[in-house]
């Protein structure tokens, strides 16, 4: 059997990136994925398009147990090294919105693409349609019974990378094979859950947020921790829109959310300004200057919207102001990992090493990616966390 400096399990970003920056090194390694191809889920990332990063990634944009723990990858390779590498491969960043950059291609398959070649190029072996089943500890480094084409068989090696990701999305073959490679060698876990996820909404309010399916508002979604200024949109089970799958990741059960619809407008100084000219308008008048007709119509379940501005309450301006800008949602739960970004949890940073992500406990097991306690927001930034510490690994293998 060849040698190889490391096998890696699992071809996503921070696999692929792993495996490709240990060749740049003159390294040797193998890339064991479930699938029949690499980058499954690049693949479908952004529409298809592949938001590879963030131009304002910081470590604030991250849940963990220890956000501190991302300083020495992200300082090993920021979103300059990774505009550069692309670059360096004819991938120039377009960015959209919020500093999201797409590749100018609009192809994810084009970033997927720039891996396989470097792999190709760097002598790198690539095992596909190839499940690991188990890894165990040896006197030399481990062993991996792995099955795939060729049915059962066992690998030896020194060093292990685990990049086989988290729980989202099954059809993509996802699994918990990395955190139960890590409960086996006794690594502390953080509990997981899916994150970056659509919420939903059951019982008697089901309905009312199901009347208003395929509306997308422009909204300030908050808890007592964080806000998230971006669209929301009601479905027939729920909510979601990207500030919604932002806040997912620090929600948690039983708590309650609060959204500003309208954050950019001061509703108080609204009704204020209508009143000095007389107040003679209808509320629903007033509200159809800034929602749709739906929506207005959905919200005269809670205000009153046929009495006209001038003859409101004190009451009633208050309820209009507090509906509209602190309109309190109790979610029931969420999704799933089958319509989830990313997993929340994973491998406790306190069992990694920062610099080389290397088990503290167990020498030459690595744990990069999603399997790992970082997650990301929405809008590229977990990928730069894949290409981090695929890259910060492949130093030390």
């Amino acid at each position: 059997m060849k040698q190889y400096d490391a096998i890696i399990v699992g071809g996503g970003a921070c696999g692929l990136m792993c495996a490709a920056q240990a060749g740049l090194l003159g390294k040797r390694t193998l890339v064991i994925e479930r699938n029949e191809k690499v980058g499954a889920k690049i693949l479908i990332s952004g529409g298809g398009r592949c938001n590879y990063t963030n131009l304002g990634t910081n470590i604030d944009n991250f849940v963990s147990e220890n956000p501190q723990f991302l300083k020495s990858a992200f300082s090993q390779w920021t979103v300059e090294d990774t505009l550069t590498f692309f670059e360096s491969h004819g991938i120039y960043g377009e960015e959209k919105t919020l500093g999201q950059l797409f590749p100018s291609t609009n192809k994810a398959k084009d970033v997927v693409a720039i891996f396989t070649k470097i792999l190709f190029e760097t002598d790198q072996d690539i095992m596909l349609n190839t499940v690991v089943k188990a890894i165990d500890k040896s006197d030399d480094g481990f062993v991996l019974t792995i099955e795939g084409v060729k049915g059962e068989q066992q690998l030896r090696t020194k060093k292990v990378v685990m990049a086989s990701g988290g729980l989202p999305v099954a059809k993509l073959g996802a699994s918990d094979f990395a955190i139960r490679t890590a409960k086996k060698f006794d690594l502390s876990i953080i509990p997981t859950a899916p994150a970056l996820v659509p919420l939903t909404i059951t019982g008697k309010e089901a309905e009312w947020y199901a009347s208003l399916a395929g509306n997308s508002v422009f909204s300030r979604v908050y808890n007592q921790k964080i806000s998230f200024e971006e669209n929301i949109l009601f479905t027939h089970w729920g909510l979601s829109g990207p500030a919604i799958l932002q806040i997912s990741s620090y929600w948690r059960a039983g708590e309650e959310l609060y959204i500003d619809l309208l954050p950019q407008f001061k509703l108080e100084k609204i009704i204020k300004e209508e009143r000095n000219e007389g107040g003679k308008r209808l509320v629903s008048n007033m509200l159809n200057d800034y929602f749709t007709k739906r929506m207005v119509e959905a919200l005269g379940k809670f205000l009153p919207l046929e009495t006209k501005i001038a003859s409101l309450s004190k009451a009633d301006a208050k309820l209009i102001i507090d509906t509209i800008h602190k309109f309190r949602v109790k979610p029931a739960g969420d999704k799933g990992y089958d319509k989830a970004e990313v997993m929340r949890g994973g491998v406790s940073t306190a069992e990694l090493s920062a610099k080389t992500l290397e088990s503290k406990q167990v020498p030459g097991l690595f744990f990069g990616g999603e399997a790992v306690d970082v997650t990301g927001w929405l809008g590229g930034y977990n990928f730069q966390w894949a290409w981090a510490s695929g890259y910060a690994i492949a130093q030390a293998l």
